[in-house]
């Protein structure tokens, strides 16, 4: 179910900052006609800090009513507060969703003990897979290689890592040491080819609902061991990695979808718009690729 390419569905909004119910459609229509596998919900890209519980609630009936079942839904549900954490996954209605995605604690920067113990709460007490997330540029800490073989083998209903250290060593690490069954997803764009070839899953990406066909591809192309087609399409889109998080994420990918037509560059603070500059970039970049 989550082999292949999953996307990190942005939060659209309004040029008022209002959520763009409409524009949220057309995002998730575009990238499942793009042919990506899945669709995840209110993770870091979704700007998910800076929403209300009223905002969040309305990004997960839209999206679930735009897919009407077609693909996979993964939801974010993490923090830095265990207990929180815990509440949350035994009150939440998770009618239609097939899996959460819970980050390793952020700015309490825990030791590796700390990081096992959160990820056995939730384990304990989630009703769905569990999907762990270490990004350590956001989190302040890094879930070793150890304390993720440790999870995988410690509990079956955490399924798989979304592996953001942007380190094809240490993600070459767990994927040489896990469960057969255990899921390694790149959530490091540029890597994410390397990664798929080293025996990965796939992908968690941003790239990928802007240019869904090209990238989906790529990573198909890349679990089936078809290498050169696969690196075809990496170099055709990899200057536009660079370009969506040279100014923070999610604001370079906002651009791509303004280029696109499908909906406003608008982030709520403390972000703020791409430059100038770096906008004509996107959009001269956008406008090359879908000609």
């Amino acid at each position: 179910m989550f082999v292949g390419t999953g996307v990190a569905l942005v939060t659209p909004f309004k040029k008022d900052f209002s959520v763009d119910t409409e524009a949220l459609v057309r995002i998730v229509n575009h990238v499942i006609e793009g042919g990506v596998e899945y669709l995840v919900v209110l993770g870091t890209t979704a700007e998910a800090a800076t929403l209300t519980n009223e905002e969040k609630e309305l990004v997960i009936k839209t999206v679930q009513q735009a897919n009407n079942k077609r693909l996979p839904i993964v939801l974010g549900v993490g923090g830095n507060n265990t207990a929180e954490v815990v509440t949350e996954l035994k009150t939440r209605n998770f009618d239609g969703v097939d899996a959460i995605l819970s980050v390793s604690p952020y700015y309490n920067k825990p030791t590796q003990e700390g990081i096992y113990q959160h990820f056995k709460m939730i384990s304990e007490n989630s009703p769905l897979p569990i999907i762990a997330y270490n990004v350590p540029g956001r989190t302040g800490s890094n879930m070793l290689p150890a304390t993720v073989l440790r999870l995988a083998n410690d509990f079956k209903n955490i399924i798989g890592i979304k592996e953001a250290a942007g380190d094809i060593v240490q993600a070459m690490k767990i994927i040489q040491h896990k469960p057969a069954d255990f899921l390694v997803i790149s959530g490091d764009d540029m890597i994410t080819l390397p990664m798929v070839l080293a025996g990965g899953a796939g992908v968690i990406s941003v790239i990928g609902e802007g240019f869904p066909k090209q990238f989906s591809e790529m990573v198909r192309l890349g679990l089936q061991r078809k290498v050169d087609q696969a690196y075809a399409l990496h170099y055709e889109i990899a200057d536009s990695i660079d370009m969506i998080f040279e100014q923070g994420n999610p604001g370079g990918i906002k651009e791509v979808f303004k280029s696109l037509n499908i909906a406003e560059n608008t982030v709520r603070l403390p972000l703020v718009n791409v430059n100038e500059d770096l906008a004509n970039r996107l959009d001269q970049f956008t406008k090359k690729i879908v000609s």
